[in-house]
């Protein structure tokens, strides 16, 4: 997971900003989702992530990676590379 973590990084920052902010919704919709069970497993209520823009969602991105795993130690880490490989693939 955390290979695929940093090869999603990496190509993000290789795209020209036009493209990356084609791809924006799509990285959004797995941070909010990432946001969503984090807060659903730590039982507070969701909140939107605020969109920062592609100079930023990819930190956004590897934060709620790792809360993930804070708050779902036993979270499956090849279903969380596999939905990174898909954005990455998509990029």
């Amino acid at each position: 997971m955390a290979d695929e973590l940093r090869r999603v990084v990496e190509r993000w920052h290789q795209l020209p900003l036009d493209h990356a902010l084609s791809r924006m919704p799509s990285v959004s919709a797995l941070v909010q989702s990432l946001a969503d069970r984090v807060a659903a497993s730590c039982d507070v209520p969701r909140q939107r992530v605020p969109d920062l823009g592609p100079a930023v969602v990819m930190d956004q991105l590897t934060v709620m990676v790792h809360d993930l795993y804070r708050a779902e130690p036993d979270a499956d880490p090849a279903a969380v590379a596999e939905e990174l490989a898909g954005i990455r693939r998509s990029l």
